[in-house]
């Protein structure tokens, strides 16, 4: 008796597909960029988080890098002028006196 060849389910789905999706290099292709760009580990949505959080870095690096050049300047201002700093910056005086201080409007 001859045998009948099985059947295989995945024909019926097979002749389904358009024409280049039914070639096997296609598909292989296809599933590699798939897996690459949702599943793997480095995927795109991840890839696209981290560039993201690289930009907020950059930007924190250089608010805090102001921060850094204006406490050098404060720095230089208290060594060159302390009792001038301790006045106009924290309001000091002395006992017997009255500091006025005009704010520059050029600094705010």
């Amino acid at each position: 008796m001859a045998r009948k060849p099985a059947i295989n389910p995945f024909d019926t789905i097979r002749k389904q597909l358009p024409r280049p999706l039914r070639n096997k290099y296609v598909l292989t292709l296809l599933a590699f960029l798939a897996i690459l760009l949702v599943v793997d580990k480095h995927d795109l949505f991840t890839q696209w988080k981290l560039h993201k959080s690289v930009r907020q870095l950059e930007k924190d690096k250089e608010y805090y890098q102001e921060k850094i050049n204006e406490a050098n300047r404060d720095k230089e201002e208290i060594e060159n002028n302390q009792e001038r700093f301790a006045r106009e910056k924290y309001h000091m005086h002395k006992s017997d006196e009255e500091v006025f201080v005009i704010p520059d409007e050029d600094n705010e």
